[in-house]
């Protein structure tokens, strides 16, 4: 998308299957599917929505070897360039690779796997894997999947130093390798953080391309204004090669990522700025994962609407409550959060500031959800 307006900072360029990011090309804007990878007709449409939304690039969860071959039959009926999101197993980096025009991993998922191996030995193997295939690569950083041995090493209250540390170690080791085709993305659900997270990465390491995001930024509204927060401040600033709004919507509303974020860019274009309340720490701030083929429970999606509608009553007070749909960054968002709901199949573990208050059905977890919060409203 033209971003003729914004003196962009100078990044190198990376190809991403016909699309070129970086180097002031245009900024790529893209979704990830929602529905179960192996699901093959319902992700195929929802692939089909994003393209007529003009998405870039989509995004496609594999997390085991059925839903890779969910993702080759898929990469057979579409020419979308496609990205998979690999998490603890990196070794299906090695099937899929034909199939895909990019390969996300994240550097706090890559210790789950043979933990005895050194993480610098994976990520040298996905990207002999991505050379030998044509792929580019993106190194996904998340504040709620950070690598412990990272967190360790900085202050609890600290979570942007771990995430900074971890980006600019994958970075050193891929180009002491000679692979820079890839980008870096820093992600937190705190539009305050990823924006400070974001300048400061450009600031130290400015030529490598940014996809920029607010992770878990919530539904619309609220998670739109959230995003705003840190992108237009960073767009302006030149800093953003290609980005994604993560939304909590409904499977058939997904497309709506797409079209809020190439509203974004047209803003920062025309100079605008975020609002003073755009986000409020102050208030009452809802945490909710964007949904992808890891959600082990669609009802999640509904779950995350019931819990807005049944906490108005604490918009004005400042708490935060995380709704997550899987393991993946559930445990830590949920954990940082006053009220945590992170959803399984049949059941919704809620913790209160870390505390784990046990699992409840979908249909009761909302009255216990209303005992907490208002014990939390009472203290304040």
């Amino acid at each position: 998308m033209s971003t003729a307006n914004i003196v962009r900072k100078p990044t190198r360029e990376v190809q991403i299957g016909n699309l070129k990011i970086g180097n002031g090309n245009p900024i790529a804007v893209q979704s990830m599917c929602a529905t179960p990878t192996r699901q093959i007709d319902d992700t195929l449409l929802q692939i089909r929505n994003l393209e007529q939304a003009q998405a870039d690039i989509i995004r496609i969860a594999a997390d085991n070897k059925r839903d890779a071959a969910a993702l080759i039959e898929i990469r057979q009926q579409t020419n979308a360039n496609l990205s998979v999101d690999l998490q603890e197993n990196y070794r299906l980096a090695a099937i899929l690779a034909p199939h895909v025009e990019k390969i996300r991993y994240n550097p706090g998922h890559l210790y789950h796997h043979e933990k005895s191996k050194p993480w610098q030995d994976k990520v040298k193997y996905l990207a002999d894997i991505a050379n030998q295939h044509d792929c580019a690569m993106r190194v996904g950083v998340n504040a709620g999947s950070m690598d412990p041995a990272k967190l360790d090493l900085f202050p609890k209250e600290d979570s942007i130093a771990p995430m900074l540390a971890s980006a600019l170690d994958h970075c050193e080791l891929l180009d002491s390798i000679g692979f820079t085709r890839y980008c870096v993305s820093l992600k937190d659900s705190d539009p305050r953080k990823a924006l400070d997270a974001y300048q400061r990465f450009a600031a130290e390491r400015p030529e490598i391309p940014l996809h920029l995001g607010v992770t878990e930024a919530g539904m619309p509204p609220e998670g739109v204004d959230k995003t705003r927060v840190a992108f237009l401040p960073l767009l302006a600033q030149g800093i953003g090669d290609t980005l994604r709004v993560s939304l909590t919507l409904p499977y058939a509303d997904k497309q709506q990522e797409i079209i809020v974020g190439k509203q974004i860019i047209r803003d920062a274009q025309a100079g605008m700025r975020p609002k003073d309340d755009d986000f409020d720490p102050n208030k009452l701030n809802i945490i909710s994962c964007p949904s992808c083929s890891r959600v082990e429970n669609e009802a999640f999606i509904d779950l995350a609407q019931k819990v807005k509608a049944r906490t108005q009553h604490a918009e004005q007070h400042a708490l935060s409550i995380a709704v997550m749909g899987c393991r993946v960054n559930g445990p830590g968002e949920t954990d940082d959060a006053d009220l945590g709901l992170w959803c399984g199949p049949n059941f919704v573990n809620l913790s209160r500031r870390g505390e784990k208050l046990g699992a409840f059905a979908y249909d009761e977890v909302l009255d216990k959800l209303d005992v907490e919060l208002n014990g939390l409203i009472a203290q304040q």
